[in-house]
């Protein structure tokens, strides 16, 4: 059977290393993404994230790390399925930063496609919050998702 496997991306114009920092450091992750953390994420390590609209915690098994360049970790991104995900950074002529983000596999059955659509949306959607955190300061995420509280 055919696998599934998110592939997403997007172009923030700020230099690999703000990027990278804005997604380990849970301080500045919580201004664009998660309501909070139990740590930074460093290689070898496992974390908690809490997010604003959902219930439950989730743990976060960070398995790489290459400061500015790639954060990679392990959770439960679809129910009962451990998921590798993959973030990784390119920094560009003009000092901006192409951030992509892989997570999967799954195969592509109904479990699988229902994974798929709302996991892109999540990824797409981190990517566009860290894009208007960095560029302009802005918490697009802060009220965003109300609606689905406790859908997690």
């Amino acid at each position: 059977m055919e696998q599934l496997e998110i592939n997403t991306g997007l172009q923030i114009s700020k230099k690999a290393n703000e990027v990278y920092e804005a997604i380990v450091d849970p301080n500045k992750m919580s201004n664009y993404f998660i309501a909070e953390s139990t740590g930074n994420l460093v290689e070898g390590t496992s974390v908690t994230w809490k997010f604003p609209e959902f219930e439950g915690d989730v743990l976060i098994e960070v398995t790489k790390v290459i400061p500015n360049e790639l954060i990679s970790f392990v959770w439960e991104g679809a129910k009962g399925k451990k998921l590798k995900v993959k973030i990784s950074l390119t920094e560009m002529p003009d000092s901006s930063t192409v951030v992509k983000v892989t997570e999967g596999k799954l195969p592509a059955d109904a479990a699988g496609i229902t994974w798929y659509g709302g996991n892109t949306e999540g990824w797409a959607n981190f990517l566009a919050c860290l894009k208007a955190y960095l560029e302009y300061d802005i918490n697009l995420r802060k009220g965003a998702f109300e609606f689905r509280r406790g859908e997690m």
